[in-house]
């Protein structure tokens, strides 16, 4: 199984909260050529479920990502935000694999949350630094709660 995990693009500085802030022109860009290069990685693997924070610069993220990546169901999930507990989300997403079944599932949400749910997986130490629209690919082995990192990739990466 694999797992995605993407932090959402460029943000706005300022909004009347932090929840309301929305991509800047920078972020969708970004968004758009990381679910370019995903798209090129699955190699036509379809995504079974996308987990979406509430917060507006996610669900932003996700849109733009839509048209490149096929996905068979989108969750808006509110338990994925900056403050979420990775933990938590860790043990939710392991009960969904266990579950569901999923081949492949993409979560899009915020930092500290994308690195330290990253580091629940890998138990590396030191969770990784997510840049704007940045993915983790993970390869879940779900009989053995284990998993290996695939790729992580940034848009720096893309164009560099």
């Amino acid at each position: 199984m694999k797992l995605i995990i993407m932090r959402h693009g460029e943000a706005q500085a300022f909004a009347a909260s932090d929840s309301e802030r929305g991509l800047t022109a920078n972020g969708e860009r970004q968004s758009e050529q990381m679910a370019a290069w995903l798209s090129q990685h699955l190699a036509g693997e379809t995504i079974d479920k996308v987990l979406v924070s509430p917060y507006l610069r996610a669900q932003q993220t996700w849109q733009v990502c839509a048209p490149h990546l096929p996905a068979r169901e989108v969750v808006t999930e509110p338990d994925i935000t900056p403050y979420g507990q990775s933990d938590q989300v860790y043990t939710y997403l392991q009960a969904m694999f266990d579950v569901e079944a999923p081949n492949v599932v993409l979560v899009v949400s915020h930092l500290p949350l994308v690195g330290y749910l990253t580091n629940e997986w890998l138990q590396n130490g030191q969770p990784p630094m997510f840049s704007t629209s940045a993915m983790a690919v993970l390869d879940i082995d779900g009989q053995n709660d284990t998993a290996e990192l695939i790729a992580m990739m940034s848009p720096r990466e893309l164009q560099g």
